[in-house]
């Protein structure tokens, strides 16, 4: 998860290559009008985007009663639509991989990509709309700086570690 620019399809490629995953980018999901949307630096509402989440979290669903595992490049930048991709599969079987970085990088990266939709205009406001992720939420929050190998280094022991839960902390039991 984590704001256009912070290398959510870069890392979940990989990381979804390692653990031989299904992969997804919620990018594919949304549908034409919010594409055409964010194009015109528009940024999408909750009812734009509520669709989007239910349509994630169907895809996230399917696979899980299929017995498939899966990773998604989502941005989930608010609590509620996380609560929606949570709600997708059995409790502890969702993990948020937030990958943050300072509005700084997260621009430059935007301005430096080519064939993507989302316009750096729109960086602000899905920065007014992050909600990080809190203390009881299942995942980690790592430095998108980092390099992309560091980083799939990192979420690969967080998924496979046992003694890593909430929001990366270890468990106390």
């Amino acid at each position: 998860m984590g704001v256009s620019g912070s290398g959510k399809t870069t890392i979940v490629e990989r990381l979804a290559a390692h653990l031989v995953y299904v992969f997804a980018d919620g990018d594919d999901f949304h549908p034409p009008q919010n594409v055409a949307k964010m194009a015109r630096g528009e940024p999408l509402t909750d009812a734009d985007r509520e669709p989007w989440l239910q349509t994630l979290g169907k895809w996230i669903a399917e696979h899980h009663q299929a017995g498939r595992s899966t990773v998604l490049a989502c941005s989930a930048l608010r609590r509620r639509y996380r609560d929606t991709l949570r709600r997708a599969a059995p409790p502890r079987h969702v993990v948020f991989i937030h990958l943050d970085a300072p509005r700084a990088a997260l621009l430059e990266r935007m301005q430096h990509r080519t064939g993507h939709y989302m316009p750096p205009a729109l960086l602000d406001s899905q920065l007014a709309t992050l909600e990080p992720l809190a203390a009881d939420e299942h995942g980690i929050v790592l430095d998108a700086t980092a390099p992309p190998d560091t980083l799939v280094e990192q979420a690969l022991a967080l998924l496979t570690s046992p003694d890593v839960s909430l929001a990366g902390a270890p468990r106390a039991d």
